[in-house]
Order: structure tokens, then C-alpha cells, then sequence
């Protein structure tokens, strides 16, 4: 199979594994695999399903693509790096994000694009914990997508090749019957918010050209997604600095005992504390997450996501 070729080369420090860290659902997610210098992504493009691997060679970044969706893949490839993202608007108020800045230069917000691709997975993570939504999208991706086009990276140890895969299209994920939502271990409440979203899938795909206010309720139209699925989507679809994830279960209390030692915060506290941050909350809470400073135990893990308004 024919491959095209593009070339880009960022301005600055450009941290790849860093900036597409967040486009895995996982180790074993069978639509994209992310290391230091290389990244491969399968996607189902406008134009049909195409593979992209992107790879450093020096201060330039080459992309090869297969498939129907190649060119679609290679127009977009410093988009999805994050060539429109703009890091220099941030200022760290606090010195915990001050130093996650300086330690982790080059990362930037990708922009994929392509809003369904983003949300499926966004659902499937709502009220269980993150290990069953990657297993359960895995499953699903395996048994109702398609082998990616062109050649498959290899394992981590430079040995058997790993084959990619291209998720469902709209129809496909809308027409996968019950048993096998549950044989993948969705619920029939998760399973229903995908089937409706599928079935809006070109209106839901107009959010990527919209501003986040725009996209946040055009997302939330569908019922079953609510602000913290949307910021989840809405974080990787198009790479908004200020989409933060409103109704997590860990994400205030990090937030809180980071920046004021605060381990009980809730939504509203996070949000006051991230104030100094004005149109860049989402990208605040990636460094305060880098910086790994977590608040103390005091229970057991709980799923991810909220329990109502996802």
C-alpha cells in the first residue's frame, strides 16, 4: 500500500510523547500507540480510515500516512500536534505550576478534530473505574472496527508487530447489539448515551469548528453527556485551554491540595483556585497533574467520572 509524506517542524521545545500522552485510552489502546520519538494513530477520517505515524527527526517532525484517510491525516498533522495551540498565553501563578512548567517544556494541546472518536471513550469511562473503560473500549474498538491500513508499529521490545485498528464508523457503533455491550461490560445506560450519540454523529461533528461555550451545548443536546464527558471530549476534539473537567471524582482534590493543601475541595473550590487562570484552567490542571502532588488517602478508590450530569 502507498504511503504519503509530510514534514513539520515546531517552534520551541516540542515535547511529543508529552503533548499526545492524552490520546491513548490506555497502554493497550488498539487505535494508537505513543512513545518518546514515534506515535502512531488510526483514525476514521471524512474520507475513510487512515493510519498516521509521526516520528522525530531532529527538530522536525515526519508524518508517513496510509489509506483513504492518508492526505486528510497528513493536512491535519501539525493541528493535531498542536500547531495552533498557543502555551506562550499561559503565566504559572502558582510555583508548583511554575515548576511543571519549567520541567516539562514543548507541551502543547493537540486538536484531533474529530468529535465522536473523542467522546465514545469519554462515555464509556462514566461512573466505573478507568481500567474496565479502557478494557471495555478495547473490546469493542477489536470487535467492530476494522485493521488499520499500512503497517502495524511493534511491541515496546522491538519484537512482533502490534496491528492497529480503526474504530467503528456512526452506524456501526449505533447498530452493536445489547448482548454484546454487555459482553464488553457496559451497562445499558453508557451503552444507550453511544447509540444516541452515534446517531447524531454529523451534528455533534459540527462541534469542532465551534467556540467552547457552542460546543459544550451542542455536546450536552444529547442526553447522557453532561460537562464532564464534553470537557473530556472537547480537551482532545479541539484542544481547548480552558475546557476543564467539571465533575471528577480526584481532579478538585488534586487540584486542592496542590495549590492550598486542601484535600477535601470540591468542583467549586477547584474552580476558585484555578481563577487566576482565565481561559486556561484545562491546561493548568495538566501541570498540576504533572507535578504529581496528591492529596492523602482517606478511602478507597472510587470510579472515575460523576455519578449524575456526565
Amino acid at each position: 500500500m502507498t504511503s504519503a509524506l509530510r514534514r513539520w517542524t515546531p517552534e520551541g521545545p516540542y515535547d511529543l510523547a508529552r503533548s499526545l500522552r492524552v490520546l491513548p485510552r490506555g497502554g493497550l489502546d488498539p487505535t494508537c500507540r505513543i512513545s518518546a520519538d514515534t506515535a502512531w494513530r488510526a483514525c476514521r477520517t471524512p474520507d475513510g480510515p487512515g493510519t498516521l505515524r509521526v516520528t522525530r527527526t531532529g527538530a522536525a517532525l515526519e508524518g508517513e500516512a496510509w489509506g483513504p484517510g492518508a492526505q486528510w491525516l497528513l493536512a491535519r498533522m501539525p493541528e493535531l500536534l498542536g500547531a495552533q495551540d498557543e502555551p506562550a498565553a499561559f503565566t504559572p501563578r502558582h510555583r508548583l505550576v511554575y515548576e511543571a512548567v519549567r520541567r516539562h517544556p514543548g507541551i502543547r494541546l493537540l486538536r484531533t478534530g474529530r468529535v465522536l472518536e473523542s467522546l465514545v471513550p469519554a462515555v464509556l469511562e462514566q461512573k466505573v473505574t478507568t481500567a474496565e473503560a479502557f478494557a471495555s473500549y478495547r473490546t469493542l474498538v477489536r470487535r467492530f472496527g476494522e485493521p488499520a491500513p499500512g503497517p502495524a508499529p511493534r511491541s515496546s521490545d522491538g519484537g512482533r508487530p502490534v496491528p492497529l485498528y480503526v474504530p467503528p464508523t456512526p452506524r456501526e457503533w449505533a447498530l452493536i447489539p445489547s448482548w454484546e455491550w454487555h459482553r464488553a461490560n457496559v451497562d445499558s445506560k453508557r451503552a444507550a448515551t453511544v447509540v444516541r450519540a452515534a446517531r447524531v454523529a454529523p451534528r455533534l461533528e459540527e462541534a469542532a469548528a465551534m467556540d467552547l461555550p457552542a460546543a459544550m451545548h451542542r455536546l450536552q443536546l444529547v442526553p447522557g453527556i453532561g460537562p464532564w464527558t464534553a470537557a473530556e471530549t472537547l480537551q482532545r476534539s479541539n484542544g481547548f485551554p480552558d475546557a476543564v473537567t467539571v465533575g471528577d471524582l480526584h481532579l478538585p482534590r488534586i487540584v486542592g491540595w496542590s495549590l492550598a493543601r486542601d484535600r477535601g475541595a470540591d468542583d467549586a473550590r477547584m474552580l476558585e483556585l484555578l481563577s487566576p487562570y482565565p481561559g486556561q484552567r484545562h491546561r493548568a490542571t495538566r501541570y498540576i497533574c504533572l507535578a504529581g502532588a496528591k492529596p492523602p488517602r482517606r478511602e478507597p478508590k472510587r470510579p472515575v467520572g460523576n455519578i449524575v450530569g456526565l
